[in-house]
């Protein structure tokens, strides 16, 4: 029998991080739990998603969504599920998609829920039927665009993203390398995902390592890191290559350039000669897809084309723990708090 509690408890922005954040960054509060007015349900976070995208939200510079406020609940993609309602179009215990943050409750008029219907996993929703699948596939598929025989890098590759970009260019024919930091991430890559060759960006030598599995050059690069990993796969390039920029978590925690010259005529001097395509996105610009992109990947799910990891994390006060060592590589798969039982 799920413990209900009148105590809502959330972790908010106690002060922006200068560099990597720390735990002195979040606080975690405790006030009365809200009860919904006419029209408002009251929900119950079952699980919370941590990504990466967070930090640059913990951040007051200019960026394509507002930042969290200072003494604001931390932003976050959540599983919930209804406990109370005062909706006619909303029953106790329905699951439902929302973005409530860091915290136990939250009340909703219900703009902006995805209903989750009766799902097998609900966490999923959060991973791999959720942003960070929505996201492999559409950046790879609308700016990538794989054909056969093409070959592909991808960092971060055994992350929720990285790990769901390699499977859909091999479903689509593609050569598939992916960069990870350690042999064991490697090795799941190689064998669990079906990768053709997995490197560890952390190996002295990893640039040769690179060009040698690449002796075709690379014709798609889903860039999720930067730094190193971009460094070492530019030279590397063929004519008309293809490079979704979806993230550049190495340098998230920077506070300013890196050492070293300037590279950027470098940069420009390949995507001139070589007629390189280097497109950023966002993946609020393709939520008409949505759909599309659940039907096709439950699909694979189901046949078993697709394999998923998830790291599960048991208690919200373990959140900021989870999301420092998340942007130090220390998860592997997909991050997810358990805030709560289900109901």
């Amino acid at each position: 029998m799920v413990q209900h509690t009148e105590i809502n408890r959330r972790i908010v922005l106690a002060s922006r991080p200068v560099g990597a954040p720390t735990n002195e960054n979040f606080r975690l509060e405790k006030i009365p739990k809200p009860i919904p007015k006419d029209g408002q349900i009251l929900l119950r976070s079952i699980y919370l998603s941590l990504d990466p995208y967070m930090r640059g939200r913990m951040s007051d510079a200019a960026s394509y969504a507002d930042p969290v406020e200072v003494d604001a609940v931390m932003v976050g993609g959540t599983v919930c599920q209804v406990e109370a309602t005062n909706h006619p179009n909303y029953q106790v215990g329905e699951w439902i998609l929302a973005y409530i943050g860091w915290q136990d409750y939250a009340l909703s008029d219900g703009s902006g829920l995805v209903r989750l219907g009766k799902p097998e996993k609900p966490s999923y929703a959060l991973g791999i039927l959720g942003m960070p699948g929505f996201t492999a596939y559409m950046g790879l598929l609308d700016i990538g665009q794989p054909k056969e025989g093409d070959t592909l890098v991808v960092a971060a590759a055994t992350g929720p993203v990285g790990a769901t970009v390699g499977q859909i260019a091999k479903l689509k024919g593609c050569k598939v390398i992916g960069v990870a930091g350690g042999e064991e991430k490697c090795a799941h890559a190689r064998d669990v995902l079906g990768f053709d060759a997995c490197l560890n960006h952390k190996a002295d030598d990893f640039a040769e390592q690179l060009r040698a599995v690449c002796p075709k050059g690379v014709d798609i690069y889903f860039e999720n890191v930067g730094g190193k990993v971009f460094d070492a796969v530019l030279p590397l390039f063929n004519n008309g290559a293809r490079i979704p920029v979806c993230g550049l978590v190495s340098q998230y925690n920077a506070t300013k350039l890196p050492d070293g010259p300037d590279r950027l005529s470098l940069l420009m001097g390949n995507i001139l000669v070589k007629r390189l395509k280097m497109q950023g996105f966002i993946i609020f610009d393709y939520y008409e897809h949505y759909g599309e992109f659940v039907e096709e990947m439950s699909q694979w799910l189901s046949a078993g084309k697709i394999k998923y990891r998830e790291q599960l994390v048991n208690g919200l006060e373990n959140a900021p723990e989870s999301f420092i060592g998340l942007l130090e590589g220390r998860n592997f798969g997909k991050l997810v708090i358990k805030v709560n039982d289900e109901l």
